[in-house]
């Protein structure tokens, strides 16, 4: 098979002993050539011996880079032109890769897909598929900046199952073109985990890149399965990484006019964070992306003239445009 042929599945994996066998049983029922490769962020249980007990190719990392650093750094070892980036917490249907890589096929002016992400439950046993909730039916964003996924713990509708343009598509499994990742540099490393996803959506948006929405093709998720074995406090830390790397994101690319509600939307964010006991974890990251700022600002200089920033502003909100029924 050429390498255009082929799907490089990069899974960036930590303290996954528990969970990777069923993510990478999933991967053997595809109708796809896939180049595999698992990139160990530092694991402290047996997964490294896993991983070479199966025969899998992976790179052993001596700590934890985050995820976005893991899945630069698999991307630039795998040839293929076409890259699945998927989290070591989710479980393939059969013949998914194939039908996100048809997909991607069908539209050359698509550099990424995402499939529709139904939620794992805490007991692993995968229900019939269409009983199932969503973990995500593609990203979206608020008027104010902040990403959210579609239909997020919802039950499915007729909607759900219909493929179209997205803004954008999470991180937890996403089907993208080499050529997207390359010209853009991978993932922002400096975020280590979470949002990562959503900037590269902007970036790629701003660059001209659009994201598609491929229902037929089905992965199972856990979410934040690893990350809870991982910190001796997860949510506090998960709450500091999103408070950091959101407003990271946001002045990249928000119109200034949209300043007053991103503040509202902040102080907001740091009540709700001291009544769930976590807002010192949230005032740091908030702290942290403002140190950011002389960076952020080259950075969102740099974005402007290299594309139009109307492309991904125009997601903004309920009077964007939503997802677009194909």
């Amino acid at each position: 098979m050429s390498d255009a042929e082929t799907v490089a599945v990069v899974i960036p994996s930590w303290n996954s002993a528990g969970l990777l066998a069923r993510c990478l049983d999933s991967l053997s029922g595809q109708e796809a050539e896939i180049e595999l490769l698992v990139v160990d962020n530092g694991s402290r249980d047996r997964s490294v011996e896993q991983l070479v007990g199966r025969g899998v190719r992976h790179l052993a990392l001596e700590h934890n880079h985050g995820f976005a650093a893991a899945l630069n750094l698999g991307a630039a070892e795998v040839r293929a032109e076409t890259i699945l980036a998927l989290n070591a917490d989710t479980v393939l249907e059969p013949g998914c890769v194939g039908r996100l890589l048809a997909a991607l096929r069908a539209d050359p002016g698509l550099g990424g897909v995402q499939p529709r992400i139904l939620q794992l439950e805490g007991s692993g046993e995968r229900l019939d598929v269409g009983a199932a909730r969503l973990y995500s039916a593609g990203q979206a964003l608020t008027r104010d900046g902040r990403a959210v996924e579609l239909g997020a713990g919802e039950e499915q509708t007729a909607d759900h199952l219909r493929g179209g343009e997205i803004f954008g598509v999470c991180g937890a499994a996403c089907l993208l073109r080499r050529e997207l990742f390359d010209r853009l540099g991978g993932y922002d490393e400096r975020y280590f985990a979470f949002y990562e996803d959503v900037d590269l959506n902007v970036r790629a948006r701003i660059a001209g890149w659009r994201f598609g929405y491929a229902p037929d093709a089905v992965v199972w998720h856990v979410g934040n399965a690893v990350w809870q074995q991982g910190f001796d406090r997860p949510s506090a830390e998960n709450a500091r990484l999103v408070a950091r790397n959101r407003l990271a994101t946001q002045a990249k690319f928000m119109p200034l006019a949209a300043l007053p509600r991103i503040v509202a939307v902040e102080v907001g964010a740091l009540a709700r964070a001291a009544r769930r006991r976590r807002f010192g974890a949230t005032l740091r990251g908030k702290l942290e992306a403002l140190r950011w700022l002389p960076m952020l600002r080259r950075e969102r200089r740099r974005l402007a003239a290299s594309g139009d920033v109307s492309r991904a502003r125009r997601w903004l909100g309920s009077d964007g445009p939503g997802r677009r029924s194909s």
